[in-house]
């Protein structure tokens, strides 16, 4: 007998039925429990496709970054960073979206399915500015499901213990990478030297 699942029939014959709550909990818009969580995260993974396949962006800011303008609609500022812009290219020629927001401290992270698009509206850009520097682009996202997975990723891995934290200089850094994947045309000490101050004053 093989064992790889090829078919949905064998998949739903290992796994069972739905739980009832995880098909109750799934809504069409941001009622007003999910736009609690979302002006609370300040973190989330944007997911994108296109015709090179899949993407997945970490995207920060303080608490509420991404904006409810309606139940329907969600903005998010492109912030400043490497300009491979990945998400972007993708979100123009496949419009489809999933987001998944992570609070401190909290189990629960909330899904977002939907699909984008790129807006570069001045107002709309000047009304994100932080210390006077607008993002290039919005990207609006117009919610077809969301629904909020429960804490137990969360709970096994532990992510927000602090006594599970791992030291950076346990890990490869950022110039040791560059230097190794460049034959050492960048990266290195210099660049690991500069990287605090470099990001510190490029955030936005």
């Amino acid at each position: 007998m093989s064992t790889t699942i090829t078919t949905l029939s064998e998949l739903e014959a290992v796994y069972g039925e739905v739980n009832k709550g995880s098909l109750l909990k799934e809504t069409d818009r941001v009622v007003p429990e999910y736009h609690a969580f979302i002006e609370a995260a300040p973190f989330v993974a944007l997911a994108t496709r296109g015709p090179e396949g899949l993407d997945c962006s970490p995207r920060g800011d303080g608490p509420g970054f991404v904006r409810v303008r309606d139940e329907k609609t969600l903005l998010l500022p492109d912030r400043r960073g490497n300009n491979r812009i990945d998400s972007l290219r993708n979100i123009v020629r496949d419009p489809s979206v999933a987001l998944l927001f992570l609070i401190p401290g909290i189990g629960e992270t909330l899904r977002v399915n939907g699909h984008a698009t790129i807006s570069i509206d001045p107002d709309l850009l000047e009304s994100f500015a932080i210390d006077r520097k607008a993002p290039k682009s919005v990207i609006a996202i117009t919610v077809e499901a969301v629904y909020f997975q429960c804490a137990r990723a969360i709970l096994r891995s532990e992510l927000w213990n602090p006594q599970k934290h791992v030291a950076r200089g346990s890990l490869p850094s950022a110039g040791q990478i560059l230097a190794a994947l460049s034959n050492n045309q960048v990266g290195g000490e210099a660049y690991d030297k500069e990287l605090p101050e470099r990001q510190r004053t490029t955030l936005y």
